[in-house]
């Protein structure tokens, strides 16, 4: 889905042409007024439109800083979901790694919701991220991701966590949160499951070490939340997943952006030298 069809979607659905695009992504994320709307890729999508927005009324109704539902049900337009939310006030200041583990030490007290939630399927995108890269990237490093995928969702299967698992954020990074008046406050809900709450943590450990998170931004991380993950034997095989994964989500931007094929080729190099000290960009 490119702008021009989301737009179109976007006032089907009687919000203004002009709305500002915030993000384009897996799905188009529109600015109008006082809400944001999302329009989803495709039809296929619209279960998932539906769980984000029941998590949103249980993080509501269990008081954790969460962005909010303006529409309690998404709408089909067109073949699309669109979901109507809250705009969330302006940031007063950038986000720092203490204030997303203040809010996953909320998020890791919670019970399970009544409605099921998904396990984490970290892995499950690579088959489609790599057919998307299509003849763009070599073949063998399409083969050689697969195969760690295989090897690290056997890994993962056999973990003995060190946290009671249970619902988790799935993406938790700084990027997910606003710090607003109020303090910060959870954003993008569509990773959200039900799984070893340790994913939420090898996030940031893996900002770390590949990514350029100062060391001091880290342990202000682990000092807020209470534990390093690190200390957990299963660590690597979660990082060692999450890499594979972010490997492969880099890879279906390869066919129309050199940049991304040189940071495919970048960090596949790195995994196949097996040297975790290489820089990784964000992409």
């Amino acid at each position: 889905m490119d702008e021009t069809r989301a737009r179109e979607v976007l006032t089907a659905a009687g919000f203004p042409a002009d709305a500002a695009l915030l993000a384009l992504g897996e799905n188009a994320v529109f600015a109008a007024d006082r809400t944001v709307v999302k329009v989803g890729r495709d039809a296929e999508t619209l279960p998932r439109a539906e769980r984000e927005l029941a998590v949103a009324g249980w993080l509501e109704s269990a008081g954790v800083p969460a962005v909010r539902a303006a529409e309690r049900a998404p709408r089909l337009v067109d073949g699309h979901p669109v979901t109507v939310w809250h705009r969330l006030p302006d940031a007063v200041r950038p986000v720092g790694p203490a204030d997303l583990a203040e809010l996953l030490r909320l998020f890791h007290a919670l019970p399970a919701p009544s409605f099921a939630l998904p396990r984490r399927e970290l892995l499950g995108g690579v088959e489609r991220w790599l057919r998307l890269a299509g003849d763009a990237i070599d073949p063998a490093d399409a083969a050689y991701l697969r195969e760690r995928r295989d090897g690290f969702e056997a890994a993962a299967a056999g973990l003995v966590p060190h946290l009671t698992p249970g619902p988790i954020h799935g993406d938790a990074l700084p990027r997910n949160v606003l710090v607003g008046p109020d303090g910060p406050v959870l954003v993008d809900l569509e990773t959200v499951s039900s799984d070893l709450r340790e994913h939420d943590l090898v996030v940031m450990a893996l900002s770390r070490d590949r990514y350029g998170l100062p060391a001091e931004a880290y342990d202000a991380f682990t000092g807020t939340y209470g534990w390093d993950v690190r200390e957990w034997e299963g660590c690597a095989v979660l990082r060692g997943a999450r890499e594979t994964a972010s490997c492969a989500w880099v890879a279906q931007h390869a066919p129309a952006n050199p940049r991304a094929l040189a940071e495919f080729r970048r960090r596949v190099a790195s995994l196949r030298d097996d040297d975790p000290e290489v820089r990784w960009y964000p992409f």
